[in-house]
């Protein structure tokens, strides 16, 4: 999916919504454990309940790859199940030299077909050109993520008067461009939200962290939206687990809801 597509699904929905399949097999409801595959069964309810209220779906692989196949068939099914319109994130952070760089974009965005994947900048130019060679896909590189950690090296000074943060997001963008290059900025640093905006003004920011960890969505809107709106704002845990009981999918349905038409006022 391209920037302008993006776009108009953006303005269409008048939704930024991003729903994390953070879909763990200890928190869905056990009803669904009884199924032949319970991750993707539950995987088509979520998609069900909130397809017409989000843009994007955001598979965390650590939930599939820990089940070994198995995991990477419900992935595999799920990718198949999400309609053609709403952008697909791979939230895999990868990141590394030549050809390994290579092979895992190959395998996230010809053999999954996903539409972005989220990348590790540490190891720096080489380590994120393989996934930009491919046309029509997006690297989301993490700039300024919204853990606790993130204060350990992510805002460091460096000698040119930059944060480490800074520098990535000021750097990155000699290597790709806004039409396949977003960053990771975390929900729970909305005082640097503005400024971060500044420094990468056409750039698609994917915004985890609202919700459960903290951030609040107005202040990520306000402080981070540019021209064409600009987020993709992620939530997880507050939608996917909104019920466990039998009509869990109902409960999923009135929360992405909810936060669709928070952020409609925005448009």
């Amino acid at each position: 999916m391209n920037k302008t597509q993006l776009i108009s699904e953006i303005y269409k929905k008048k939704s930024l919504l991003c729903v994390g399949l953070d879909s763990d097999l200890e928190k869905i409801p056990p009803h669904l454990l009884k199924t032949d595959d319970p991750l993707f069964e539950f995987n088509k309810a979520v998609i069900d309940a909130t397809k017409d209220f989000c843009v994007a779906y955001k598979p965390n692989i650590a939930f599939y790859e820990s089940l070994g196949p198995k995991g990477w068939e419900s992935l595999e099914k799920t990718m198949a199940y999400i309609p053609d319109n709403i952008f697909t994130i791979a939230d895999a952070k990868r990141g590394d030299i030549g050809n390994t760089s290579k092979m895992y974009a190959k395998t996230f965005f010809e053999y999954f077909n996903f539409d972005a994947i989220t990348v590790a900048p540490y190891m720096g130019i080489d380590s994120v050109e393989p996934f930009l060679e491919f046309e029509n896909k997006w690297v989301i590189l993490l700039g300024l993520t919204s853990n606790v950690g993130s204060a350990d090296f992510q805002k460091l000074n460096l000698n040119n008067g930059n944060k480490l943060y800074q520098e990535v997001i000021s750097t990155a963008q000699k290597w790709g461009n806004a039409d396949n290059l977003m960053f990771v900025i975390g929900a729970t640093h909305p005082e640097l939200l503005r400024e971060i905006r500044a420094l990468a003004s056409n750039y698609f920011f994917l915004v985890p962290g609202v919700g459960a960890q903290g951030g609040d969505l107005d202040s990520v809107i306000i402080n981070g939206a540019n021209e064409s709106m600009g987020l993709l704002i992620n939530s997880s845990r507050e939608i996917i687990y909104a019920g466990s009981d039998m009509d869990f999918k109902e409960k999923i349905n009135v929360k992405a809801k909810e936060a669709q038409l928070k952020m409609a006022k925005y448009f």
